[in-house]
């Protein structure tokens, strides 16, 4: 009769588990890069813009959505305002933009700014737990699109209008922001960027520090780590992802508005996630496209097109838990593991 396995073969076998998931989430994500490349293609040779542009807004909801599974998927954490920082991201870069239409300067200022930006907020909302931090992200979100709403340097209610076509030096080429294909696939890249970043460091240790903090925050410390500093630490990291997102959007739309910080906003990412599998990280940018796709064909037919998303995440709460590609990966990864159990 074959002996248990030991704690440090289980402890194995789970890091292995985990490392097998991400590499399924990998495979999900080259799925998506080739059908977007083919996509691209399509859109080219019909030199189509409408379809290519809300691909692109699919895309950067998609890395949107991403950051909000780094925290509800991988730390437990549920934020109803984390629409602030892709707000915040949008409104930095516009205001960029408009004194200099630079692509790396509304970049590289985002990045600075949203790393203080959430650190101070961080600091905030990871005082407390549970349903109190979402309520506290809920509130932070609030307060700021109020202020933004009622600023009219910021443009109020009508937002800031009137940004400037970006051209994107890469070196080797030049992308400009109004050249649907071009910008498309430079989204697309810089998307599947995010996620690396992202996938590499939840596939770390301090990766496996945040899975124990989901599953029993009480007893990280007596490994020695630090709960507040790996919250405040992912908490600054999903920000920053959100904001880099958002600053995409006013290059694609040409202004932004007070609207990107509001909770609608919030959930509709919270509603990606959970529709693509939450803990995927794959999943948030399947469930932003399917999302995005959805609200443009059933808002052709009728105005009550929330009806239809509401039903679809009911349903998929309730019949599929795990979400899509939650249902999907384990097969994957069982093909990665050579059927391993």
């Amino acid at each position: 009769m074959p002996s248990a396995p030991s704690k440090d073969t289980s402890s194995f076998l789970a890091f292995d588990r985990s490392g097998l998931a991400m590499q399924a989430s990998h495979v999900l994500v080259a799925v998506l890069v080739v059908a977007a490349l083919g996509f691209a293609a399509v859109g080219a040779a019909l030199n189509d813009t409408f379809f290519l542009r809300l691909a692109t807004e699919a895309l950067i909801l998609g890395g949107f959505a991403l950051s909000v599974d780094i925290l509800l998927g991988y730390t437990g954490l549920l934020s109803l305002g984390h629409a602030l920082y892709f707000g915040f991201g949008a409104y930095v870069s516009a205001l960029v933009l408009k004194e200099t239409p630079s692509f790396w300067a509304a970049m590289g200022t985002v990045l600075v700014t949203t790393l203080v930006f959430g650190f101070i907020t961080g600091l905030i909302a990871n005082r407390v737990r549970g349903v109190y931090f979402a309520l506290v992200t809920f509130g932070l979100a609030q307060v700021a699109a109020k202020a933004v709403y009622n600023t009219r340097a910021l443009g109020a209610s009508d937002g800031l209008i009137g940004i400037p076509i970006v051209p994107i030096n890469l070196g080797f080429t030049t992308v400009m922001s109004n050249a649907p294909v071009a910008f498309f696939l430079f989204t697309l890249a810089f998307v599947v960027l995010l996620y690396a970043a992202a996938a590499y460091l939840l596939d770390t240790s301090f990766g496996r520090v945040l899975g124990a903090l989901r599953a029993n925050e009480h007893r990280v410390p007596f490994l020695g780590y630090s709960t507040h500093r790996a919250r405040l630490s992912i908490y600054v990291f999903a920000a920053v992802i959100a904001a880099l997102s958002g600053a995409l959007y006013p290059m694609l739309r040409g202004f932004v508005s007070p609207e990107l910080m509001f909770f609608a906003t919030s959930g509709n990412a919270v509603i990606t996630v959970v529709i693509g599998g939450v803990g995927t990280l794959a999943g948030a940018l399947y469930g932003s496209i399917i999302l995005t796709v959805l609200k443009s064909v059933i808002g052709t037919m009728t105005e009550h097109h929330l009806i239809v998303i509401g039903i679809l995440f009911m349903a998929v709460v309730i019949f599929l838990p795990k979400g899509l590609m939650g249902v999907v990966r384990p097969g994957i990864a069982r093909l990665l593991g050579g059927g391993a159990r």
